[in-house]
């Protein structure tokens, strides 16, 4: 059971009447999505209130009716699957970290600098994040923000998406371990083995992976991978 202390309000307001529970932030949102099946787990008192402030319970027969069941774990995990659960300002920090490192993650994997086709460092991009001081929107989407955040970080850095074709050849003895590491970074668009057993395949990835991808594979092969770019094009 949770700390009282520490539990939020999960609300429902259905047919003209207030339904109320005593919640922990975290674990009501993670049943919400389907994260945590036991409901046990997120109460933080097993009561149904028509105000939880003033610890007014609700009336049982009335619950009957609404609900069409007198038990309350049933009738919790209604008011948290349809109802409004308050958001601690600790939570919200933690959304707002993990969609700033979701929105610098893909900038870093698909942007490139313009002029050497190779991404920017992180330290460089949390620099200029802060230079353009980018907020973090609470109620959208991380992706759906990254088209007005790279219009305020390009007048600061330069910065394109970019994806690339590369020609990749992995030596037989690497092949099998080389061609799972090459199919984590893209898309494999053709592939052939050669005639002394190594693999042979055109790649499209994110530009920004390149590097990462050359000195996984280089390390993997001893440095007998081959990888050519084909060709570069702008997203």
């Amino acid at each position: 059971m949770v700390d009282v202390d520490k539990a939020v309000i999960a609300r429902l307001k259905t047919h003209g009447d207030k339904y109320e529970i005593l919640v922990d932030c975290d674990s009501a949102l993670l049943f919400r999505q389907g994260k945590t099946a036991d409901v046990s787990d997120v109460l933080a008192s097993e009561k149904i209130f028509s105000d939880a402030k003033r610890g007014i319970v609700a009336s049982q027969h009335r619950m009957s009716e609404i609900f069409g069941t007198e038990d309350h774990e049933e009738i919790a995990k209604i008011i948290l699957k349809k109802g409004e659960i308050q958001v601690t300002a600790e939570h919200k920090g933690k959304e707002q970290d993990e969609k700033r490192r979701q929105i610098m993650a893909y900038i870093h994997r698909n942007g490139v600098d313009p002029k050497t086709h190779i991404p920017h460092p992180p330290q460089r991009l949390e620099l200029a994040f802060e230079e353009a001081k980018i907020h973090i929107e609470e109620h959208k989407d991380a992706m759906e923000q990254i088209p007005d955040i790279l219009k305020k970080l390009q007048v600061i850095l330069p910065l394109k998406f970019e994806r690339k074709q590369l020609s990749v050849i992995i030596p037989s003895q690497y092949a099998g371990k080389g061609y799972g590491a090459v199919k984590g970074y893209g898309h494999i668009m053709k592939e052939e083995w050669l005639n002394d057993g190594s693999w042979k395949g055109t790649v499209e990835i994110p530009a920004g992976m390149q590097t990462e991808m050359f000195e996984k594979l280089n390390s993997m092969t001893h440095g007998a991978v081959q990888i050519e770019t084909l060709k570069i094009e702008k997203v």
